[in-house]
């Protein structure tokens, strides 16, 4: 049965990124791959056309289509309207509607890009890690929230960071048999000296990995974890944790391997059926000037292969022609260092391209 793809390019550098995998995508089509797909509006350009960032009939799209592909959303020119029409909130709607709760975040160093690393080689040399963030639950989206008055007339923002046992051990079964494909270990990150809801996250974890015993877990605080991932990264294989603590930890893990613009990720519910994105944003400073990195948008295409339509060996020709780019030293600005040959965004999609024929 032919697959259908509902492509979302959104807002900044978005159109730009996606425009290179959708060429990909024709390549692969015409190679006997049986999908096809759809463009629509999300985010900052939605709510331009539509006075909201996400419309029921995008919504509807999404629904019915078995896998999705999003540029990124947002910009200055939409900072200033209210928070429920911002660009973001059809992110979250999204995730929320479609349940997808596993966001799998991927934080691979090539070996052609050591010297783009902030971290000294030796420490990032052949990392190969896996964040797994619950992505509809925490504190953005619990409830009470929002900015009120006090008596005294001084305004007080709040908001709820809450999680269930069900949202902590369906996202625990996601990362337990994550690490069981890779190194058999996983560590699940988690402020349990100071906030009950990740001591209930602990406890939780402990339950679920006796269903796991070949399963190494370790638990680790957050700000202990954030400075363990730039001073030895290669301790970790999995990481696990909540929303707001993977929201962090996942672009810290994204810098390691030389830059933001390389890493795909993935958003899956329970079936598989998944969202899939490059992690960068809409870098608005550099929108409609064809230097972006698409290679990130690209191995998102290679994700959406591999966990939503198991064409692995597809996926893998796609990692093989990236890295192939790589070793013919061309680089978008973002990774580009002497020596190398500058490519524009289009340039690199064209040279994906010809490595993948």
């Amino acid at each position: 049965m032919t697959k259908k793809i509902l492509v979302l390019p959104g807002d900044g550098i978005g159109p730009e990124i996606v425009s290179q995998a959708t060429k990909l995508l024709d390549l692969l089509i015409e190679q006997g791959l049986d999908v096809t797909y759809d463009n629509a509006l999300v985010g900052g350009c939605s709510f331009d056309e539509h006075g909201v960032p996400l419309t029921d009939e995008v919504l509807q799209q999404a629904r019915e289509a078995d896998a999705i592909l999003l540029g990124a959303v947002g910009g200055p020119k939409w900072e200033g309207y209210d928070i429920s029409v911002r660009p973001e909130k059809a992110l979250l709607k999204l995730r929320s509607e479609l349940a997808l709760f596993g966001n799998l975040r991927p934080a691979l160093l090539y070996p052609q890009l050591a010297s783009a690393s902030s971290l000294k080689p030796e420490l990032v040399e052949n990392l190969d890690l896996m964040i797994i963030r619950e992505l509809t639950g925490g504190i953005y989206f619990g409830q009470p929230r929002g900015i009120r008055t006090l008596e005294n007339g001084e305004k007080e923002g709040f908001n709820t960071y809450v999680y269930s046992e069900s949202e902590v051990e369906r996202i625990a079964h996601v990362a337990f048999r994550t690490a069981m494909l890779r190194n058999k270990r996983l560590c699940s990150v988690d402020k349990a000296n100071v906030l009950e809801v990740t001591e209930l996250w602990r406890q939780v974890m402990d339950r679920v990995a006796k269903e796991y015993p070949e399963v190494e877990l370790t638990h680790m605080y957050v700000d202990n974890a954030a400075m363990q991932l730039v001073r030895a990264p290669k301790q970790f294989d999995v990481m696990v944790t909540g929303n707001m603590f993977g929201d962090i930890l996942s672009d810290c893990a994204a810098m390691l391997t030389g830059s933001i613009g390389m890493l795909p990720s993935a958003s899956l519910d329970i079936n598989g059926k998944g969202m899939y994105e490059p992690i960068h944003g809409s870098a608005p400073d550099i929108a409609g000037q064809n230097k972006a990195n698409p290679l990130a948008t690209i191995l998102s295409v290679s994700m959406m292969l591999r966990h939503s339509f198991g064409e692995a060996q597809i996926a893998d020709k796609i990692d093989a022609a990236v890295s192939t780019v790589l070793d013919q030293g061309y680089r978008t600005a973002d990774i580009y260092t002497d020596g190398m040959t500058l490519l524009s965004t289009s340039e690199m999609g064209d040279a994906v391209l010809a490595a993948l024929k």
